[in-house]
């Protein structure tokens, strides 16, 4: 089975869910986007490790790593395996243990940035769902920056700005609670949040 290496090129918001994220993959040696869609907290997970956050106790993805670590296994790469009515699958492998472990690609590419491991796709994957962007938006990705992977942002910013709803305001203040760490008021904005969605 053939493979191309992949990398995260950015997180965006999802155009098709207030609560996902679409996690942008790209090939090492070529142009193809893959769009992945995620919820937010495997977007926080995988942006706060990428712009080298940290939260003053483990969240899951690293506590998960340092399970890993404490057994001395060594997460060698990650790989989208498959992709199944829509949905995409993947499988971590370790090395010194021989063995492959089943996941969630926004789980496995979390574990991937943490333990800096290569990330990489069936082939036949990428080129059944894998997107080459236009010129302008190769030059809006240059003009935004690829080290940009704030959850809160969109990839693309060269659309117009329209007003916050009480949502997307919430959600702000959400996201900077984390970045602060102020947790208690992340649980209290997040609850809202989930209050008003469930009410409408």
């Amino acid at each position: 089975m053939e493979r191309v290496q992949i990398q995260v090129l950015g997180i965006s918001a999802s155009p098709v869910s207030q609560n996902a994220y679409a996690l942008i993959m790209k090939e090492n040696e070529g142009d193809r986007r893959l769009p992945i869609i995620i919820g937010a907290y495997e977007a926080q997970a995988i942006a706060m490790e990428i712009e080298g956050m940290s939260s003053p106790r483990p969240m899951t993805h690293d506590l998960v790593k340092n399970i890993i670590d404490a057994f001395g296994a060594v997460l060698t790469e990650v790989e989208i395996s498959d992709l199944q009515d829509g949905t995409f699958f993947a499988k971590l492998y370790f090395e010194s243990f021989d063995i492959e472990v089943d996941a969630r690609p926004s789980d496995a590419i979390a574990l991937a940035v943490r333990f800096n491991a290569p990330i990489f796709i069936n082939s036949d994957i990428l080129e059944d769902t894998g997107q080459i962007p236009q010129p302008e938006e190769m030059a809006a990705e240059d003009a935004f920056g690829k080290e940009s992977y704030s959850a809160s942002k969109q990839f693309n910013e060269s659309q117009p700005a329209t007003p916050l709803s009480k949502i997307d305001k919430l959600q702000v203040q959400l996201d900077k609670a984390i970045n602060d760490e102020d947790y208690e008021l992340a649980v209290n904005l997040r609850d809202e949040i989930k209050r008003i969605l469930e009410s409408t």
